[in-house]
């Protein structure tokens, strides 16, 4: 999936290091514009865990699947609370949406009018989870 068309005729490439990363499992997040002053927004890109991964969890590994299903969701927080366990009160979600495989992924995120490249990882955002 490493190029996917995007209805608009541009392309969407993901960096190979985050492809590899979502289809090992590993949670990506990008923040958005929050709704108002005083808040802050943050899409995520949850890879979904199967008995697969589980398996391989217990013998040490990460299984690889380009098949994944996806859950999307864009929170809004109360920007105050972030840096505490109290990050949740106050949240709203925006949207969520369930995805089937990486071009039904590319298609999502060109909805939503996001683009691969501002996904990161979770220790390099201030997305609370």
């Amino acid at each position: 999936m490493s190029t996917q068309s995007h209805p608009t005729g541009g392309r969407w490439e993901w960096p190979t290091d985050k492809l590899a990363a979502l289809r090992l499992g590993q949670r990506l997040v990008t923040e958005v514009p929050a709704s108002r002053s005083g808040r802050r927004a943050f899409v995520d890109i949850w890879p979904l865990r199967t008995p697969a991964d589980g398996e391989a969890a217990g013998q040490g590994w990460k299984r690889a699947d380009r098949a994944r299903t996806f859950t999307l969701q864009h929170w809004d927080y109360e920007a105050d609370r972030l840096d505490g366990y109290d990050y949740d009160i106050g949240a709203v979600l925006v949207k969520g949406a369930t995805v089937v495989g990486e071009p039904e992924l590319a298609a999502a995120l060109g909805e939503w009018g996001l683009h691969p490249e501002l996904f990161d990882y979770p220790w390099r955002s201030d997305d609370p989870k």
